[in-house]
């Protein structure tokens, strides 16, 4: 189904934008909430001022995301844990900590699910990319050490924890076309056809 977006939707586009949505999407959740309405003749006339600022709110949204690019990218966030003998933690540093711990420190709120999507286990320097635009990835710098070891870490002392151990992340969407997954369902039936 068409509809004209009046307000920004994520991963859709901003208001004014005329997208394609799931029919279900659109009726259940776009419409009666009222962040879009159907895309029909009448409404296009109706609602050419959104349209014609559509242009306006990408540029500014992207001006927004390279702003907080710029604040976030090689910021340095340090975690005090408890761990055990094999540098594995007592739980985990979760997006949301990190969410926090970057609004804390920047003042940039970023939406959790923007950050890597694995929980930190271990000691160490990880090295983690934030989403916030299509060619916009800043690394957060994510230093993680034993309760004791923080203080001699801001004083500039070496800390064995974190010595030789960097992890880089990279940032997946997975996303897998119901199309391909079909297909490579109907391969193995059709070897056996064959046979």
């Amino acid at each position: 189904m068409k509809v004209i977006l009046k307000e920004y939707v994520y991963k859709h586009g901003v208001a004014g934008d005329v997208v394609t949505v799931a029919d279900g999407f659109a009726r259940n959740f776009l419409i009666p909430r009222g962040f879009a309405i159907k895309a029909s003749a009448g409404a296009l006339r109706e609602n050419q001022h959104l349209i014609e600022q559509a242009n306006k709110n990408r540029e500014r949204l992207r001006q927004m995301e390279d702003e907080a690019a710029i604040k976030i990218d090689g910021a340095e966030l340090v975690f005090g844990v408890k761990a055990g003998k094999n540098n594995k933690l007592y739980g985990s540093i979760t997006t949301r900590d990190i969410s926090e711990k970057l609004l804390e420190k920047t003042g940039v709120d970023v939406n959790r699910r923007r950050i890597s999507e694995r929980p930190l286990r271990e000691l160490g320097v990880h090295e983690i990319p934030v989403r916030l635009g299509h060619a916009v990835s800043p690394v957060l710098r994510i230093v993680v050490l034993r309760d004791e070891e923080i203080a001699d870490y801001l004083a500039g002392k070496p800390v064995a924890s974190v010595a030789n151990k960097v992890q880089q992340y990279e940032y997946v969407d997975v996303v897998e076309e119901p199309a391909a997954a079909a297909a490579a369902d109907d391969e193995p039936a059709a070897a056996e056809s064959q046979a």
